[in-house]
């Protein structure tokens, strides 16, 4: 077991960056540049709460890298916040968007807050500040460095954000791809609330497609049948759990930080809400056992292992104990380094985070490039696919004498809707991005694992975009 060692979050993402930089051909000076954070943003400014009180608020915001524009990243409202967990972050916001071939550099943000303690209108007057300050270092804009939701953060924040820019930035026709993740009446693009679990989900059942890998783990192929348990029922963990339940999988155990439930047969995750909804919590849910520990749960038998949560739930000391075949990292950071070296001593396969649960930023992509473009999408093409789809079934039905159903008929016809669209382009997103790391890691056996193969991909696309420029910002 290899010797327990305290690293930071941005520590551990330098270690694993360091480890496959070894599996790649770039100067050590290129290898700095794509390794440090370019710049750090650390605020501090007064806010009067409700009860009438000046609290000082913490707040960043890192721009990690620059050889894209814009930067992109989350805000993320938490009282664990610190720069250390900004930085790494960013850091991996940039080799996640190399991964799966989005043209950003990577960025992310924090406040220091707990937003359930706080009133909307508190929340919203920080918001409103935090964007004033950024707009203030120019570190906002859709051309310079381009926010999106993350922990604690979701549409009506980035409604406030939109609000506050345009108001600081009259006549500036794309203001509204100023940030992501935005409601859609303000420009967001539909797909956006389930895209990360939807991607999370893409990526597991095209490593579950290949059948030398499935072979390797003693599984089918395939993602039916196979059973999955998945830590957190925030966004990404229900829509992950959701969609491994519609594409036939069975979800054995959900797990939330009061304690966790099992149930052989399946779990319905719509059905678990509306339980902790009514309840305040997950656990008692009818027909399942509950486990009052919540860490028991990762360690229980099952095929795919989803840790939705926070980063460093799993580390050298329960990894040792964690039976699944498969780890998808559907959170950021999940696994320590440490964890890392004795499931692929193990056997167990990770599917990274760093590009796993990147469903949110490339849909973020989309809205952006809809909100550049000023139309939504399928409003062009719809009404044109679906006037010459029916033109072919009529003349087949009038060549064949034969005729379909009228519900035949429309799914047949049926022209691309927005969000037809959205999860057709995160379906091939995910598809080239899962297909390019296997490839990187069958090339060369000696890389020990698909994390490292995902992070010199990472290196090598952002790599050649500084070669190619011939010049450091």
């Amino acid at each position: 077991m290899p010797e327990n060692k305290e690293y930071s979050f941005f520590q551990s993402v330098e270690k694993s960056f360091d480890k496959a930089a070894k599996f790649t051909t770039w100067e050590s000076g290129i290898l700095q540049q794509i390794k440090e954070c370019n710049s750090i943003y650390s605020m501090r400014f007064p806010v009067k709460m409700d009860d009438g009180r000046i609290e000082v608020i913490e707040a960043y915001r890192v721009q990690h890298s620059q050889h894209k524009s814009p930067c992109k990243g989350g805000i993320r409202y938490s009282m664990a916040v610190n720069q250390d967990e900004v930085m790494a972050l960013a850091a991996l916001m940039t080799y996640k968007c190399a991964i799966v071939n989005v043209p950003f550099g990577g960025a992310k943000g924090g406040i220091k807050i707990s937003p359930r303690s706080l009133s909307a209108y508190e929340l919203e007057k920080i918001t409103r500040r935090y964007t004033s300050e950024l707009v203030k270092k120019n570190f906002i804009g859709p051309g310079i460095d381009v926010p999106a939701p993350d922990y604690g953060t979701g549409e009506r924040e980035m409604a406030w954000i939109v609000d506050t820019y345009q108001s600081l930035k009259p006549g500036e026709i794309d203001a509204a791809g100023c940030v992501t993740g935005k409601p859609i009446s303000l420009g967001g693009v539909r797909g956006r609330k389930e895209a990360t679990g939807l991607g999370v989900f893409y990526g597991v059942r095209e490593v579950c497609l290949m059948e030398d890998v499935m072979k390797k783990l003693g599984l089918a192929v395939g993602v039916e049948n196979k059973t999955v348990i998945v830590q957190g029922l925030g966004n990404v963990g229900y829509y992950t759990a959701k969609f491994f339940r519609e594409g036939g999988a069975k979800v054995i155990a959900i797990a939330e930080y009061e304690g966790a439930i099992y149930c052989k047969d399946g779990l319905d995750e719509e059905e678990v809400f509306q339980h902790r909804k009514a309840t305040g919590t997950i656990l008692n849910f009818p027909g399942a056992t509950n486990i009052e520990n919540s860490g028991e749960a990762l360690e229980m038998e099952c095929d795919i292992l989803i840790p939705a949560a926070l980063e460093n739930v799993i580390d050298n000391n329960n990894a040792p104990r964690v039976k699944a075949k498969i780890i998808g990292e559907a959170a950021n950071g999940p696994l320590t380094p440490d964890a890392d070296e004795i499931f692929a001593a193990n056997g167990i396969l990770v599917i990274p985070d760093m590009y796993l649960n990147a469903g949110g930023v490339t849909v973020s992509y989309f809205e952006w490039l809809k909100n550049l473009s000023h139309v939504r999408y399928g409003r062009l093409e719809k009404r044109f696919t679906e006037n010459a789809n029916i033109n072919i079934l009529n003349q087949i039905e009038e060549l064949t004498g034969k005729k379909i159903t009228d519900a035949e008929k429309e799914i047949i016809a049926h022209g691309p809707d927005e969000i037809d669209l959205v999860h057709s382009g995160l379906e091939e997103t995910m598809i080239n991005a899962t297909r390019e790391i296997m490839d990187i890691w069958k090339a060369n056996p000696s890389i020990p694992d698909m994390r490292t193969a995902a992070y010199v991909s990472a290196i090598n696309k952002v790599g050649t975009s500084y070669a190619e420029l011939g010049i450091f910002p």
